[in-house]
């Protein structure tokens, strides 16, 4: 073949692991960057040298093209030749002769270790820095605590000392109400502060929408507001079933609590779900009171809260947007004053954790 040592010099130095399988997943043929990633591969099959284990991967991306000529793009975790994990995202490609067989199939694997890598520092600088304004809302959060009931200590000593019975009760209504506000403070800091082992499993994510709505649909006919679900096709994901439901709960009161607060009449709440390109999306939508410039602006930043009467500590949302970067996901809204608001949670597959199960296993 005409030029054929170029062809092999290509091969040789292109910067992209590549290698050739036959249809018992032998590896027949490397190039050097394979080599120098993965080490010694003549003689062993491509689960040996790429995950250095003799079993076949189960959902085995390789075997599906040998059946359906399909090629297919893949994130996957290996070893490279120094016994260190690594992350790599793999084409695979057929090889089809004129007969329609396929006897081999080519893998170019590109290695983006250092990518997952900078996906889960940058991960953990937002959670460390949700912790900073968690800090720093708190202080203020308390303050407004002491001074409840310190307004309350005031109007029990003045009754007191006026002999007056009726202020007396009506300062002790208002410690009782502060009281129970630092109790709902208290316990979901904590709950925030501490967390929780997230319990991945592989669950249907639909299921979890569907409860939550199923759950509060009542309480919000009874203020007066329509709670819609309008569920796309999600197939089964590996996540904290109780944090989904944890994040979708507190995105819906928020939404009602909005419809609540409007002065129109009639507002829906829709919860929808969809999933494109890989992404796993939840929306919950409202036609409430929305938001203007100075709140959103405060939203993610501390214990802010625009519940009335002390209603809300302000966590829900930072509860939220921490479960869902545990899962690798982020949260984004849009809102208008008077319109409404839409509050958006996406998870790519590709950044979800790893099942329980299979974590303990590897």
């Amino acid at each position: 073949m005409p030029y054929s040592w170029l062809t092999d010099e290509l091969f040789d130095r292109i910067p992209v692991a590549i290698c050739v399988i036959d249809r018992e997943f032998g590896v027949v043929d490397a190039n050097a960057r394979f080599t120098e990633l993965y080490g010694e591969w003549i003689g062993h099959r491509c689960h040996q040298v790429y995950k250095d284990r003799n079993e076949r991967c189960v959902k085995c991306g390789a075997a599906k093209t040998f059946e359906d000529g399909k090629t297919r793009e893949r994130e996957e975790e290996g070893v490279d030749r120094f016994g260190r994990d690594t992350h790599y995202l793999v084409d695979i490609v057929p090889v089809v002769r004129e007969d329609g067989s396929i006897p081999y199939i080519i893998e170019m694997s590109t290695d983006i270790t250092e990518l997952k890598k900078l996906q889960r520092e940058k991960i953990e600088a937002e959670r460390l820095a949700a912790v900073g304004q968690t800090v720093a809302g708190l202080a203020h959060g308390i303050k407004n605590l002491i001074m409840g009931l310190e307004g309350g200590m005031y109007v029990v000593n003045s009754g007191l000392r006026s002999d007056n019975e009726e202020r007396v009760l009506q300062g002790w209504r208002m410690l009782e109400e502060d009281i129970t506000r630092i109790s709902a403070f208290v316990k979901e800091f904590l709950e925030f502060a501490k967390g929780r082992q997230p319990r991945v499993q592989m669950i249907q994510p639909n299921d979890v929408a569907r409860t939550v709505v199923d759950h509060y649909r009542e309480r919000a006919a009874r203020s007066g507001v329509e709670l819609v679900l309008d569920l796309g096709e999600l197939g089964e994901a590996p996540m904290d079933g109780e944090g989904l439901h944890t994040c979708l709960t507190n995105l819906v009161l928020n939404a009602i609590d909005a419809c609540v607060m409007s002065t129109q009449e009639g507002c829906h709440v829709t919860m929808s779900t969809r999933e494109k390109d890989g992404v796993l999306t939840f929306e919950v939508a409202d036609d409430g009171c929305g938001m203007d410039y100075d709140i959103k602006q405060k939203v993610f930043t501390n214990f802010f809260s625009t519940k009335a009467s002390g209603k809300g500590t302000g966590l829900g949302l930072l509860t939220t947007r921490k479960i869902v970067q545990e899962h690798g996901g982020q949260v984004s809204f849009e809102s208008s004053e008077g319109e409404g608001s839409v509050f958006r949670l996406q998870f790519p597959r590709q950044n979800l954790p790893r099942p329980q199960e299979e974590e303990a296993a590897a």
